[in-house]
């Protein structure tokens, strides 16, 4: 499936006795590898609406009842690193990730990590929207505080789950409108990880705002090895301090180009196998082949070689 278009799936061209087989296909081919079971006998029914927007993936879930769960062997199996929101619209789901449980009914969301075995539950038919977006485009390190907790009905996170269901329903639309939105959406779906994880976001907007630039500055320049703090200060037009303050919490604004460079060179590393690992050192901003596997190897706690081949060194 190609992820950058807008694509319907459905189990009505299927003869019924295939339809739930065909179902799990299409859940993985939207989302990460999935196993899945029905949670009743007899005739089953499913159908997704997948549209994006920019790197951001919302697909619309209407479907019978059924248990989806990622494991550990799945995980193995692929280098999907996504962080994932379900958005209730009708009906009730469970999250379960972490030890923690999240029951959802209209309106409420959760998050989920891809990287870490999860079990969604749904005990009857249900509709739900659920974001998608890689890991390496939002301003969250550990996932560990915030997946499996209900965001929604009467706290500040109640505007999240509106927000996505209206820029789904603009992007189906026409969605070549909601491109510029993208900006907003991560910086929206960041704080809503935040108030998952039980922490304040900044109540600085225009901090805020200077920090959804100073990022996008950086994954745009990721190839300058010149990239350094006083780049982005000018492209952003603040002064240096000004940046040092928006990121201290995150351990400063040269400690986020790193991580930023060096997420972005494990994904190219598993997307292009046949590249030269001296190429993605270029391509992320290192002028040397060696200063890169030393810092991947500090990151990650293995080489690049070992990344691609799915190895660890001892």
């Amino acid at each position: 499936m190609d992820r950058q278009a807008r694509v319907e799936l459905s189990t009505a061209a299927v003869p019924a006795e295939e339809a739930f087989a065909y179902w799990r296909e299409l859940i993985c081919e939207t989302f990460v590898q999935l196993n899945a079971a029905p949670v009743t006998q007899g005739a089953f029914a499913g159908r997704i609406e997948h549209v994006p927007v920019g790197r951001l993936e919302l697909s619309t879930v209407v479907a019978a009842g059924q248990v989806v769960r990622r494991t550990r062997s799945l995980i193995a199996r692929s280098g999907d690193e996504y962080l994932l929101a379900s958005i209730q619209l009708q009906g009730r789901g469970l999250v379960e990730q972490d030890e923690r449980r999240a029951e959802l009914r209209a309106g409420d969301m959760a998050f989920y990590d891809s990287t870490r075995p999860y079990t969604l539950h749904f005990d009857e038919r249900f509709r739900q929207l659920v974001v998608q977006v890689p890991k390496r485009d939002l301003a969250v390190r550990d996932t560990r505080r915030l997946t499996a907790r209900t965001l929604g009905r009467g706290g500040p996170g109640q505007v999240v789950p509106a927000f996505f269901t209206s820029l789904a329903d603009a992007a189906k639309a026409n969605p070549h409108t909601t491109a510029p939105l993208l900006p907003h959406a991560l910086g929206l779906l960041s704080a809503a990880a935040s108030f998952a994880a039980r922490d304040e976001p900044a109540p600085d907007p225009v901090q805020a705002l200077v920090r959804e630039r100073a990022l996008a500055f950086i994954r745009r320049n990721l190839g300058d090895p010149g990239l350094d703090v006083d780049l982005v200060a000018g492209a952003c037009r603040v002064s240096r301090r000004t940046l040092y303050r928006v990121f201290t919490p995150d351990g400063g604004i040269a400690t986020q180009i790193r991580r930023i460079r060096l997420d972005r060179a494990r994904a190219m590393l598993l997307e292009h196998p046949d590249r030269p690992v001296a190429a993605i050192a270029a391509l992320c901003g290192y002028d040397s082949e060696s200063g890169f596997h030393r810092a991947f190897r500090a990151e990650f706690g293995m080489t690049p070689r070992e990344c691609r081949d799915g190895t660890r060194g001892q």
